[in-house]
């Protein structure tokens, strides 16, 4: 498969789902979260929020490397021979709301008081490359940082 084909399928998972589970290191140990999330058309860049008061929030500023897992499972039998996840990996940073919070409210509309308000920061993760894994065992790369 060609890295257009992996981006296309990648693109699709991505503009379906509207959580994931974001992976982040602080106070020597991981921690998962579950986040809404919007990604950029061209796959470089995805942002989510928190509140400022979270262990989230703390863990984020503390290490900017994370990742995030990104699925179509259904909590089927099925999602042993048709389920897909992506993986991205990255490193993260707060950015302005005004440079996405628009974004981010397309697809979630319903988080509109959150994102607006003066308790929540909006993160970016700069992807660096995402892994794509069908079936339990096939495994693709796709390298975005370039």
């Amino acid at each position: 498969m060609n890295s257009v084909e992996l981006s296309s399928i990648i693109g699709r998972l991505l503009s379906s789902q509207r959580l994931a589970v974001l992976a982040s290191y602080g106070d020597d140990q991981p921690y998962t979260s579950l986040v809404a999330f919007v990604a950029s058309d061209d796959l470089r860049a995805i942002y989510f929020a928190t509140t400022r008061a979270t262990r989230k929030f703390a863990n984020l500023t503390q290490c900017a490397q994370v990742s995030m897992l990104i699925d179509n499972r259904s909590n089927r039998q099925r999602d042993f021979h048709k389920g897909i996840a992506a993986t991205a990996l990255g490193s993260v940073s707060e950015v302005e709301k005004s440079e996405a919070a628009e974004h981010y409210l397309r697809k979630h509309p319903h988080l509109k008081d959150f994102i607006e308000s003066p308790s929540t920061a909006l993160f970016q993760i700069s992807v660096e490359r995402y892994y794509l894994v069908s079936r339990f065992q096939n495994v693709l790369e796709l390298d975005v940082s370039k």
